[in-house]
């Protein structure tokens, strides 16, 4: 392996000659994503098997071997992991880390130290959240919304959940921050804005949405606090506080979180089809523009989670209209890439494979979302399983799919190595079985009426449980396979070329996987369009020594 981030790190406090504090120290940019990644995925295996738990508690009606407490706990478990340990910091904290500045050609982050103590404060808030489980009663019992005023009175740990979840979201914070300043100092001459890869449009709109949205649901953490420890009545009503205050503030930065959790995985779509087609990107203005536009409407559309919650008809004939909206530029993103495919020299390479199947189950929640956005339906479907399989079509079948894609686009970029294909697409298969099997049929029992969040239910819902049974395992044996193939090919695959996949944005450029310490030999000057293919070969090629353009 070539001499690499593996060998030699900048450390924020002095010079460590142990590997292992040399990793804890680092101030690179590629070892912090990595590092954010192995963290991340621990976790995520941990959500995914209290999941598994509640399944097999819903296999059948009636009790099992959990109480209605324990199944409280467990889906608040199961939610709190997932939306602030994983989906959220996600895409942004792993490839905004690893992949931005080499695709900006810049050496590293603006703050390089900040990035670091960014790591570390995300470390403390997933510890917080750790601690909170044999703390006490154990952990919060309340959902991951933490809504008032049952969060206020519950005797289970709340208060460190609520403090994990604001460490995490400063976290957030910080890291759109360097992102932002980075991406707007650091970019390599001639790269205009409009000479972006997608992908870092796709972070660019996302450190928006997470230095403008995440404060507020800071402030509404700290008044849960407050009112918790010192009774002061603001979310309370028997202290005159207000629930659906409680309910507004909260989802004015959750809502927005939705599209931080999207947006960069959009920019993964955007990476991939032009590579994987050998064509130029269909509409790159309007994808790059689209961007910012369902950031800036998505903080505009909160008011679709609280129709029943109790606001004036005109209010939700606005946030009704606002949320049908953002479907526009959603859409005109989707038409772009079809468009991209069309008459292209489409690869089906395992990225392309989770990025054709990621279209598939992203437009089911697309569409299943915006059946909700309609007042009457939403009232009818509210709290249902319908709500249950919409969320995860979006989120699990639109973010995390294309965040597995990015993982085997980037992984040659990474590791210096490539896995097995035909293993690779096996896994994806697995799970794109698996993942339909487990949610689909919560559209039918959702529609039936079967409300989400309980333990026990009718008999005649239990086909839907049993069948989602079945397609949850079928996707976590996908799912760990895939880790598997990850790691036969980290250890034992073919060393990677340095651009395995013909494509044209700079971290491409570069004469080793994986890339050297400080990235580029030297800055490059980009005078060119990010997406130039001519008869299914990439336009541009670059000197490794002088970083100039080849013609």
């Amino acid at each position: 392996m070539s001499k690499s981030y593996f060998d030699e790190t900048h450390c924020a406090i002095g010079h460590p000659k142990s590997t292992f504090m040399q990793w804890m120290l680092t101030i690179d940019h590629k070892r912090i994503g990595i590092m954010y990644a192995a963290v991340m995925f621990t976790f995520f295996f941990v959500a995914v098997f209290t999941a598994l738990a509640m399944r097999i508690e819903l296999f059948a009606p009636g009790g099992q071997y959990m109480d209605g407490d324990t199944f409280n706990q467990a889906f608040t478990l199961h939610g709190v992991i997932m939306i602030f340990l994983f989906i959220i910091p996600g895409i942004p904290a792993v490839f905004g880390n690893i992949v931005m500045p080499l695709m900006i050609g810049a050496k590293d982050v603006s703050f390089p130290r900040l990035n670091w103590f960014t790591f570390w404060l995300y470390i403390a808030g997933c510890c917080i959240a750790l601690a909170s489980l044999f703390i006490g009663e154990g952990v919060a019992d309340t959902g991951w919304t933490f809504y008032a005023p049952y969060s206020l009175n519950t005797g289970t740990n709340v208060i460190m959940a609520l403090v994990a979840a604001f460490v995490l979201g400063m976290a957030s914070i910080l890291t759109g921050l360097n992102f932002l300043v980075t991406i707007h100092r650091l970019r390599a001459p001639g790269m205009t804005f409009f000479k972006m890869p997608l992908f870092v449009w796709g972070i660019y709109a996302t450190a928006w949405i997470q230095l403008l949205a995440t404060p507020v649901v800071g402030i509404t953490l700290i008044l849960a606090i407050m009112e918790k420890y010192f009774g002061i009545g603001i979310f309370d009503p028997a202290k005159g506080g207000d629930p659906v205050l409680f309910q507004h503030l909260f989802w004015i930065y959750s809502h927005p979180a939705v599209y931080l959790m999207i947006l960069p995985a959009f920019g993964i779509m955007s990476e991939i089809i032009p590579t994987f087609s050998r064509k130029e990107i269909f509409g790159y203005r309007t994808i790059a523009l689209s961007s910012a536009s369902i950031a800036g409407i998505g903080y505009l559309v909160w008011g679709h989670h609280l129709y029943t919650s109790g606001m004036s008809d005109i209010a939700k004939t606005v946030f009704s209209f606002l949320t049908f909206f953002v479907a526009i530029p959603t859409g005109v993103k989707f038409y772009d890439w079809v468009a991209t495919m069309y008459k292209g020299k489409i690869v089906l390479s395992t990225p392309m494979i989770w990025a054709l199947g990621t279209i598939i189950t992203f437009a089911i929640g697309g569409i299943t979302g915006i059946t909700i956005t309609m007042i009457g339906l939403d009232i009818h479907l509210q709290d249902t399983y319908y709500t249950v399989a919409h969320f995860h079509y979006a989120i699990l079948g639109g973010v995390v799919f294309l965040m597995f894609a990015g993982m085997h686009y980037w992984f040659p970029l990474v590791t210096g190595k490539m896995y097995n294909e035909t293993k690779a697409k096996i896994a994806f298969y697995l799970q794109f079985v698996g993942f339909n099997l487990l949610w689909f049929p919560m559209f039918i029992a959702g529609y039936y009426g079967m409300p989400r969040r309980y333990f026990d239910y009718l008999p005649e819902f239990e086909i839907y449980h049993q069948i989602s049974f079945f397609g949850a395992l079928i996707f976590i044996a996908g799912l760990i396979y895939m880790f598997w193939v990850f790691f036969k090919g980290w250890t034992k695959g073919e060393a990677a070329t340095p651009n395995p996949w013909n494509a044209t944005t700079l971290e491409w450029h570069l004469p080793t996987s994986p890339p050297p310490l400080e990235n580029h030999s030297k800055v490059p000057y980009v005078d060119f369009d990010p997406y130039e293919y001519h008869q299914g070969e990439p336009v541009v090629k670059f000197n490794y020594e002088t970083m100039q353009r080849i013609d």
